[in-house]
This record gives C-alpha cells, sequence and structure tokens, in this order.
C-alpha cells in the first residue's frame, strides 16, 4: 500500500509519544511523555507502552490520554511496572515477542526490542522482554512498525510494516546512520524518525537521517517539540 506522505494521522510528541488514529476513529498512543495541558486528550482508546524507563512509561502523562474506555497494551515482563496503570484501565493485555492481538478496532504484534551493540547492552537487554509493536488499526491497509528503545537485531529485521517510526537519538538507541540502514532493509513506504531531539540527538539527526536512507523510503518529519 501507500499511505499519504503527509501521515496526517499520526502525530510524534516529545521522545517516542505517539498518536495513531485510524480511518474509523480508533485512537492509539504509544509511550505518552511530556504532554501538554491541550493534548491530554482523555481520548486513548487503547495505551501501548514498550519499556519501563521513565520517558516511555509516565504515568501522569499516561492519565493524560487515558479515558473510562482505555485498554493498556504493555510488555508482559512489565506486569509489576504497570499495575498502577491496569488498575485505571478498562483492560490490560500483556504481550511477549512474537504475539498478535485482535482487539476491537486494533490489532497489534509484539517485536523484540533491544539492543545488540556492546556500549548499549545494559540499556536495553535482550532479557527484559520489551517490546517495539505493529499496529493495523481499523481496517486501514497500513501496518506501522512503533519499534521502541532499540538496535536493528535479530529479532526485528524482518519485520513487515509501511510505516516505520524508528529512534535515532543514538547513545541508548540507533544513531541516524544505524536506524537508516534499518529502514533501508526493511523497506517501508514511510519512515519516521523519533527519540532524538529532548533527552538525546539533536534536530539535525533527522536531516541526517533523511539523506542516508534508500531513497525510495519518503522519510516525514513528524517531531512536535
Amino acid at each position: 500500500m501507500s499511505p499519504t506522505t503527509d501521515l496526517a494521522n499520526v502525530r510524534v510528541f516529545t521522545q517516542s509519544a505517539i498518536r495513531i488514529e485510524g480511518p474509523g476513529g480508533t485512537v492509539a498512543y504509544l509511550d505518552p511523555f511530556h504532554l501538554t495541558d491541550a493534548e491530554a486528550a482523555h481520548d486513548a482508546d487503547y495505551l501501548l507502552i514498550t519499556h519501563a524507563h521513565y520517558d516511555h512509561l509516565s504515568p501522569e502523562d499516561a492519565e493524560r490520554v487515558m479515558g473510562e474506555r482505555t485498554v493498556l497494551v504493555a510488555p508482559a515482563s512489565m506486569a509489576d511496572d504497570v499495575a498502577g496503570l491496569s488498575a485505571r484501565a478498562a483492560d490490560t493485555r500483556l504481550m511477549r515477542a512474537g504475539e498478535r492481538l485482535e482487539l476491537p478496532g486494533l490489532a497489534v504484534e509484539a517485536v523484540a526490542a533491544y539492543n545488540v551493540e556492546p556500549a548499549r547492552l545494559g540499556f536495553h537487554p535482550r532479557e527484559n522482554g520489551w517490546l517495539g509493536y505493529v499496529l493495523e488499526l481499523d481496517g486501514d491497509p497500513a501496518r506501522y512498525y512503533c519499534a521502541g528503545d532499540t538496535d536493528q537485531n535479530p529479532d526485528n529485521g524482518g519485520v513487515r510494516c509501511d510505516v516505520a517510526l524508528v529512534p535515532i537519538g543514538g547513545t541508548y538507541t540507533m544513531d541516524p546512520r544505524q536506524a537508516a540502514a534499518f529502514v533501508s532493509a526493511l523497506r517501508p513506504c514511510v519512515a519516521v524518525p523519533i527519540h532524538y531531539g529532548s533527552i538525546v540527538g539533536s534536530p539535525a539527526n533527522a536531516d541526517a537521517f533523511a539523506e542516508l536512507v534508500d531513497p525510495a523510503v519518503e522519510v516525514v518529519r513528524k517531531l512536535e517539540r
């Protein structure tokens, strides 16, 4: 499929905070972080958490998007970490890499997210069971891969996606060169850089990433802050 390159249904806030809305109105948030009062919409049908670091699991920001119907999706290894959010959610689904969930308006595939670069092995170890997700919303033919904090690794190299939202900020995740190589191997229609310009990385990272990605892949910048 060929998603529209403006990706008007996708927003990227600070770090890896993502909002995706399906054509039928289903709203999924991933890792909300440092949202403003204006963004506290309480409109999440689904809230997905990739891992336990504070810039991805932020209970106060989760509260800003959660409503009475919100379903929480998180790694099975984080059952204790998300217990407070689970008590607030309408339902909680815990996933392991390789699993798929079929939910009303949303299909979710869990993808392992971890570091392999020696300098980063302590930040996101494979044994933590942390995740990225591939989302399909409301029958939209596009598959959205939200990679989480990760390097290119043996478990995510074969992900099928049309839109890839990948970290590029370095230090804890892939840098622009590594992220570009990963995306070029995945060959989505569109790539969206995330996880830069705040805690790590600079706005210039997005330019470097765009220059290095295979020209067949459209790079769309969605970071709002």
